[in-house]
């Protein structure tokens, strides 16, 4: 088992849950010092990670691979985001085609962490 501690702002007040899951589903490889939660805010990833989701990821890798999804840092924010080669271009787009409109480049952000697991109803 693994257990994070998921921090979040609910009624403007920082919240602590405890998130416990199996290491089993984390199928990509992680490094289990490098894990953290983080709350989804926003539809760009839908319907493949929903508004208000928790997203465990990995600070350690921080490396583009094609089709991974990301925390980015962009202009102060963090996005999540996938990354895609696009005419041959590294860039970070969003899954949900009402925000295709958004795309980075990787050389304007700061891969901050990999996406490697979605909760939706915590």
């Amino acid at each position: 088992m693994i257990t994070l501690t998921h921090r979040y702002v609910k009624q403007g007040r920082i919240q602590t849950k405890e998130i416990a899951f199996s290491k089993e589903l984390l199928v990509q490889p992680y490094s289990p010092s490098s894990l953290f939660t983080i709350t989804v805010e926003g539809t760009s990833m839908q319907p493949h990670i929903l508004d208000g989701a928790v997203v465990v990821a990995d600070v350690s890798q921080t490396t583009f691979v094609d089709g991974g999804i990301f925390l980015v840092q962009y202009e102060g924010r963090l996005w999540i985001k996938k990354a895609s080669l696009i005419d041959g271009k590294a860039v970070f787009v969003s899954i949900n085609e009402d925000f295709a409109h958004l795309v980075y480049a990787l050389d304007t952000v700061r891969i901050v962490a990999k996406a490697l697991l979605t909760f939706t109803n915590l």
